[in-house]
């Protein structure tokens, strides 16, 4: 999920390739097997329920989500008022969800089922644009909901990440993420990634239609599960 609208196809005029000086050294100290394949999966609204999370946080702050468009600026709205939070409020709020709310988030429902199955065949690791600080707070989350994988902490779009962990791995490797821009910076980075928009909260779904640089749209971890174990089975593994 973002706080913007996504960003149109051609990324406007972003490098797809950008890899913040932070990201690199997280990725190179991974133990990952070459030749083996990797699953790269985003976080919120893919393994966490991130949505439902936020709600739960804007109520203690006289806040709330009025879904009116994929996004988050625009939409959240003083209860008292009607009038919608300033986007220059924006920054403060998240940071101030995420210190709060990141260790109680409650996993997408079928997640972990899923990536245990196919973890079997590939190599699973999470890469979220969550805070650098709030890493190891994402990792416990995570893990205390079966779901104990190496976590990226990343920052920006997320192409250039794909892309290293594909020259990493010299393997088939399959991407998901719910926003459009993560989508089309990974397959203009490394156009071979297996892609697949997933978005687990239904309002959102209904919101934004599947992702041009996709090849698999789903709220669904069941579906996702049988798109992705048919691609590793097309490529050997």
């Amino acid at each position: 999920m973002t706080t913007t609208a996504p960003a149109t196809p051609h990324l406007r005029g972003l490098d797809p390739l950008a890899l913040h000086e932070e990201v690199l050294p997280q990725i190179e100290a991974l133990s990952l097997v070459r030749g083996k394949p990797i699953i790269v999966s985003d976080c919120d609204e893919v393994l966490m329920q991130f949505i439902a999370g936020l709600e739960l946080y804007l109520e203690t702050q006289g806040l709330w989500l009025d879904l009116q468009s994929f996004a988050l600026t625009g939409n959240i709205k003083r209860r008292d008022t009607g009038e919608a939070l300033p986007a220059s409020e924006m920054p403060a709020l998240m940071q101030g969800f995420f210190a709060s709310s990141t260790h109680s988030l409650i996993p997408v429902p079928g997640a972990a089922k899923a990536l245990t199955a196919l973890s079997n065949r590939a190599q699973v690791v999470v890469l979220t644009n969550v805070s650098f600080s709030e890493k190891e707070t994402r990792v416990r989350n995570l893990a205390a909901h079966g779901m104990a994988y190496p976590v990226i902490a990343n920052k920006g779009l997320k192409g250039g990440a794909v892309k290293r962990l594909a020259e990493i791995v010299e393997a088939p490797v399959v991407f998901l993420d719910d926003i459009p821009h993560n989508l089309a910076s990974v397959a203009a980075a490394h156009a071979p990634t297996h892609r697949v928009h997933f978005i687990a909260d239904q309002r959102l779904a209904k919101l934004l239609g599947p992702s041009e640089h996709s090849h698999f749209h789903t709220t669904d971890w069941a579906k996702a599960h049988d798109f992705i174990s048919a691609r590793l089975e097309e490529d050997g593994f």
